[in-house]
């Protein structure tokens, strides 16, 4: 089996002084890869870092929202005996003709609280209050 041979005079000289100096600084050649590694690397410690810095804030804002969820939820609470309070006497006011009719009492068969829902809190007050506490400020 016969290697493969070029042809003498088949090609022309080849320059290679182009690629490496006369020295052979292989320094030089390879800067380009070195600067390019480096930006890699100050990319990623910056990513890490901030990735460190995002992680302590979303920590912070739950910890926040931790120690003020039990506030708010019994402002809401405040809020829906508020309500229902008023419901109670607009009832009394409403059904007093009624006979049989007893104010406040549960339309369900249990003891236990059962959270009222907004038409429950909202039926006696204007329709656009209603919209306001179900869809929000729109």
């Amino acid at each position: 089996m016969a290697k493969f041979q070029c042809i003498q005079g088949a090609t022309g000289p080849s320059n290679t002084s182009g690629i490496c100096p006369a020295g052979g600084s292989w320094v030089i050649a390879c800067l380009p890869f070195a600067i390019g590694i480096g930006s890699l690397l100050l990319g990623y410690y910056n990513l890490v870092k901030w990735n460190r810095e995002r992680r302590c804030l979303q920590i912070e804002e739950m910890e926040t929202h931790i120690a003020l969820f039990p506030l708010l939820l019994a402002e809401l609470d405040r809020r829906t005996l508020r309500l229902l309070l008023e419901n109670l006497g607009e009832e009394a006011k409403i059904m007093k003709d009624v006979p049989g009719w007893k104010v406040g009492e549960s339309v369900f068969h249990t003891d236990r609280w059962v959270p009222p829902t907004p038409n429950e809190l909202y039926y006696l007050r204007p329709l656009s209050e209603l919209h306001n506490e179900k869809f929000g400020l729109q």
